[in-house]
């Protein structure tokens, strides 16, 4: 069913008590989901409760702030069950160059096959099967389902283990005292519903509508549909659609679709999910006979976020990010059009696919197109949803914006 308009009507959440207010938010900080997201104003969250359309659950009426809420107060630390993620960026096939792009054996500075930083990259393409579980903040394992292989990410107590059945190379981190992991660590390397739903949430600003779109049934749980869609034309991005469980407010279905149309560009989903506790035994590991074990040390998790968290920093633009501040890189425009843009220092631009030859040659000349304007030449490189424009003078813009929103804001900074 079609989403429903927005109301201006006071939230129901700006007419409670002010300690059951501060409750929420201090789970909506537990759990990732920011603050200023649950306290939204009228303008930018859809009031008007949502019905089930035929043969989809029937659930209690209930508004996008009302189910904004329900996520961020969610407490549910247990749970079991098998992801289906599938990620299609549009990206040309890099056959023989794959090796060279940061996947497999050799990827990290240690060399190992089972380092997380080997492995975040390929859930960035094509389909993938996740066995998770978790237990509490001390103890998660994600699963990652292969032809014969498997390789899995574990993080018990102090102990972070990668374990890739294919190489039998295993990965060994600590945590500090204050349980802060490794800084390639089991929080650098997730693909759930969850983890793409708090990085969406975080770009929900008044250039966001979010409205609640019906109901599902995911995984034989019935759940509501929450829809987020920009305003602004700029952006790339078409709608983010969050099924979210009805009784625990967890996220169980996660679908990013491009204003393109077409495939998805980020369709992840439980098909099969228990509230249970897991086992202890889920998350005890033991390095297997003759397995290589490379040692990650014990170091102090790096600072926020980063591009982790299933989704590269610049997929989903956060307003008011560290970026922002002036941590990063400068950021041109606001919400769904934001546009980061750094200076290289690089002269010459982008060589062309016949100044370097070979294979490397023809990937550059399948992925980008030579663009120009006041600012001078560049190259701009091009997905379904994140576009990035190099100039011949090193300067780099991107986002999840169009061709012509880079150019223009290239024009703007020259």
């Amino acid at each position: 069913m079609a989403p429903y308009g927005t109301d201006d009507r006071a939230t129901a959440a700006a007419e409670e008590p002010g300690a059951a207010r501060g409750g929420r938010r201090r789970a909506a900080a537990r759990y990732a989901v920011p603050a200023t997201v649950v306290g939204l104003a009228a303008a930018t969250i859809g009031i008007v409760p949502a019905l089930a359309d035929s043969g989809d659950p029937d659930l209690p009426e209930i508004s996008a702030q009302q189910l904004i809420e329900k996520i961020a107060a969610s407490d549910t630390q247990q749970l079991s069950g098998t992801v289906r993620i599938n990620t299609d960026l549009g990206l040309p096939d890099f056959g023989g160059l794959a090796g060279g792009f940061g996947g497999g054996a050799g990827a990290s500075g240690d060399g190992s096959s089972a380092d997380p930083s080997a492995k975040v990259a390929e859930l960035a393409t094509g389909r993938h099967t996740l066995r998770v579980a978790a237990d509490g903040p001390e103890r998660q394992k994600i699963s990652v389902l292969e032809d014969a292989a498997e390789y899995s990410l574990i993080h018990n107590g102090k102990d972070v283990w990668g374990y890739d059945s294919k190489s039998n190379e295993v990965y060994h981190a600590t945590s500090d005292e204050q349980g802060r992991q490794d800084e390639r660590g089991a929080d650098d390397f997730s693909g759930t519903p969850k983890d793409f739903a708090e990085q969406a949430l975080k770009a929900v600003d008044s250039t966001t509508s979010v409205t609640v779109d019906g109901s599902v049934h995911v995984a034989g749980r019935d759940a509501y549909k929450l829809l987020i869609k920009p305003k602004q034309s700029g952006t790339t991005v078409g709608a983010i659609s969050i099924a979210v469980d009805a009784k625990t407010g967890v996220p169980l279905k996660f679908t990013l679709t491009p204003k393109s149309g077409g495939a998805a560009v980020v369709d992840a989903g439980f098909t099969q999910v228990s509230f249970a506790k897991p086992a202890a035994s889920t998350f005890d590991f033991t390095p297997p006979k003759g397995a290589k074990v490379t040692e990650g040390g014990d170091r102090e998790h790096a600072k926020g976020d980063g591009p982790a968290k299933g989704l590269p920093e610049h997929m989903l633009p956060v307003p008011g990010g560290d970026a922002a501040k002036g941590d990063g890189p400068k950021v041109l425009g606001e919400g769904w059009n934001a546009i980061a843009t750094f200076d290289t220092g690089a002269r010459g631009g982008v060589p062309s696919g016949s100044e370097v030859g070979g294979d490397l040659g023809g990937f550059l000349d399948s992925l980008g197109d030579k663009v120009s304007g006041k600012f001078g030449k560049g190259t701009v490189f091009s997905t379904r949803l994140v576009n990035a424009l190099i100039t011949d003078d090193g300067k780099v813009y991107v986002g999840a914006v169009t061709k012509d929103a880079l150019v223009k804001a290239a024009d703007a900074g020259r």
